[in-house]
Order: C-alpha cells, then sequence, then structure tokens
C-alpha cells in the first residue's frame, strides 16, 4: 500500500525520536547535520535527561535490572527509569547510537563480573540473582538472558561475547518444532495448590520474549536456511501453546511464574489490544526477516491495510472497555510490561496518532523491506 500520507503526516506532526528513526531507519535521507540536530533534540527531552541522570560512575544506569522497586518498605528506584532494563529498553526504543558515552559505558558495565556483582549486591534477593545468573538460560528466565537481550538492544548483539546466547535463543526456537503439545516439555508439580501450575526444568529448551528479542536484534545467526526454520517455530509455537498458559521455571528448588513469557502471539486488530506486548511481540518477529511466513506477521499486514486511514493515520478503539486495561495512554515508561512509546508528552496534539502511525510504517517495512 502507498505510505505516502502517513509519512507525510509523521514529518509533520512527530517529535524529534519519531523523525529521528523514520528518517535514518526507513527513508535514509539524513544529512549528518541534521542527524546531530535530531540528537541533540532527543538528549534534551525529559526522560533521556532522567536516564542520563541515573548513570553510575562505573558506567551502570540505575539500581538492578528487572528488579524490586521496593524492599521492606524501602523504595528503591525513583522513577522507573532508575531501573536498569527499563533504562536499556528507552535507549533501545530513542535509537541512541551504540557510540553514545552512555550506551557505550552501560555495556561495558554490564560485561563486567567484579561491575555486576556489586550492582548485584544491595537486597539479599539480587545476591542470590547474581549468583544464580546462568541458570534458566535454555528456558529465558535468569538474570544472564536479561542482561544479554538488553546488549543485543542496544546494537551490541553481534559481538563475539553474544555468540554462546545466540546460539541458545535460536536452540530453543529450533527445539519447539519437535513438540506436539507443551506438556511434552512440562512436568505437573505434586501439590494441590491452585497455583501449582505445570513447569519446566532450568536447562529445557523453551522460546520465551528474551530468546525473541536476542534474535531479533541480532544478525550473526541468520542464513535463508535459519530464517526459513524461524518463520516454521513460531508458527508451530503459537499453534501448540495454550491460550493462558500460566507456566513456571524451576530453578533450583524455587518455581518463577513465567505465563508471560510462553502465551501466544496474536495478529494485529485495531479494535483488540491482546497483551502488554502487543505491538512489540510482532516487530521484533518482523525483525527476524520471517516477511509473511509468520501467520501472525501476513494477518497483522492485512489487519493494518484496513485499519490505516484514508489520511494515512493509524486509530485504534481504545474506546471499548476491553482495551482500557492495555491502552497505550496508560504507558508513561518502557518497563518490561509495556509496548513501545517514542512520543513523550500524550497531551500533544496527535502524539499518539504519531506513535501509532509509525508503529504502522515501521512494521510494514520491516515485512515488506520498503515502503
Amino acid at each position: 500500500m502507498n505510505l505516502n500520507k502517513s509519512i507525510e503526516f509523521l514529518l509533520e506532526n512527530a517529535g524529534a525520536v519519531i523523525q529521528y528513526r523514520l528518517r535514518k531507519e526507513i527513508l535514509h535521507n539524513l544529512s549528518k547535520t541534521e542527524e546531530e540536530n535530531l540528537l541533540e533534540q532527543i538528549y534534551q527531552t525529559p526522560y533521556f535527561r532522567l536516564v542520563q541522570s541515573y548513570v553510575k560512575p562505573n558506567g551502570y544506569i540505575g539500581s538492578g535490572m528487572h528488579s524490586f522497586n521496593n524492599w521492606r518498605g524501602v523504595r528503591l528506584h525513583e522513577t522507573p527509569l532508575q531501573d536498569g532494563e527499563t533504562a536499556a529498553r528507552l535507549l533501545s526504543y530513542y535509537a541512541i547510537p551504540k557510540v553514545n558515552p552512555i550506551v557505550a559505558n552501560f555495556i561495558a558495565a554490564m560485561r563486567n563480573e567484579e561491575t555486576l556483582r556489586h550492582e548485584f549486591s544491595y537486597i539479599p534477593p539480587e545476591i542470590v540473582r547474581y549468583e544464580d545468573r546462568l541458570l534458566g538460560m535454555s528456558s529465558g528466565f535468569c538474570l544472564m538472558i536479561l542482561l544479554c537481550a538488553m546488549q543485543a538492544m542496544l546494537s551490541y548483539g553481534d559481538d563475539r561475547e553474544m555468540d554462546e546466547v545466540c546460539k541458545v535463543s535460536f536452540e530453543a526456537f529450533k527445539s519447539i518444532l519437535q513438540l506436539h503439545s507443551f506438556s511434552d516439555i512440562t512436568k505437573t508439580p505434586k501439590g494441590k495448590s491452585k497455583y501449582d501450575y505445570p513447569y519446566v526444568e532450568e536447562d529445557t529448551y523453551c522460546p520465551s520474549i528474551y530468546h525473541l528479542a536476542i534474535l531479533a536484534y541480532t544478525n550473526n545467526w541468520r542464513t535463508a536456511e535459519s530464517v526459513q526454520l524461524l518463520a516454521d517455530a513460531l508458527n508451530h509455537r503459537n499453534a501448540i501453546l495454550p491460550e493462558n498458559n500460566d507456566m513456571r521455571v524451576k530453578i533450583r528448588s524455587n518455581y518463577y511464574s513465567v505465563g508471560l513469557l510462553h502465551r501466544p502471539i496474536h495478529p494485529f486488530r485495531a479494535d483488540t489490544i491482546h497483551s502488554i506486548l502487543y505491538r512489540r511481540a510482532l516487530t521484533e518477529i518482523a525483525m527476524l526477516g520471517v516477511g509473511e511466513r509468520v501467520e501472525v506477521i501476513r494477518e497483522s499486514v492485512a489487519n493494518l491495510r484496513e485499519a490505516i486511514g484514508s489520511d494515512g493515520i493509524l486509530r485504534m478503539r481504545f474506546d471499548l472497555s476491553h482495551n482500557k486495561r492495555y491502552s497505550p495512554k496508560a504507558i508513561d515508561y518502557p518497563t518490561p510490561y509495556v509496548d513501545v512509546r517514542l512520543e513523550p508528552d500524550y497531551s500533544r496534539k496527535y502524539a499518539l496518532e504519531c506513535d501509532l502511525t509509525f508503529w504502522a510504517v515501521q512494521f510494514l517495512y520491516l515485512v515488506q523491506g520498503k515502503i
């Protein structure tokens, strides 16, 4: 479809982040001076400045990563951006260049064992979490898989240090092709509590959203054969996953709820927001280079073409009661449990429409390889 009106709308109304990403990643028409000017505008946005204020002398940002907001009555984060994962996501979504000192030093901190041991020693649960950081890589639930996903999102995923986790992530998806159902790899707990959900052992291959993110933001694994295998695996994953897949991962003797990591991914619909990771997961699948070989992508493309108005703007039915829980209107910060937001102020005219329309243009570009 012709996206000229969508692009014109964005160029006239979007803020600096969308202007930068649209022109750099999709239109490829940024001069060096224009790029520097747009980046300087991004560096002055309130959320970027908050992240900047949370940078420590050792390069780490905030405290922890996907960690406690408070501990025994003590507030640990002034804002969600003082958490390492939230900060990394904002830097990634704002497309801050990997050579920017904030990004480069954050990566160095995440790759320094002494720094990490210090950063994950501020409360007892984080000490244990750091010691067990490598347990659960295959099942997609551990500190190391999270650290690696953030490094990939910050454009460092194709470094030699990431080779092993990329192999694990690919193998997690490849393994699903051998399953008839998830019951092939889950175990049934012996208790009778209503929260005794099926579980997988820590070393069981089980493709999660963090495995997906690692592959989406890396390239070294890509061949025509491996991309096709991922497309087949994603289709099979969706076919065999229960809709409400409340399951857990067993790490040592502890059980952790990970249902959110292992649920079906639904195609885009303008009248239904299926989950809190809605458009984000679809985008990361499209980033794999699978085109329309994945069924939910093919359906999403068809639905998007119908949903984009004659004025080029994508709108969604946020007025419907079933959409209020996951509406992007409620998004403030880029936490692990929200969709991507690039416009800092939704009170500004057309800000929400710019976010949605940029996603539509980006998604169709990723799927089709062109505008």
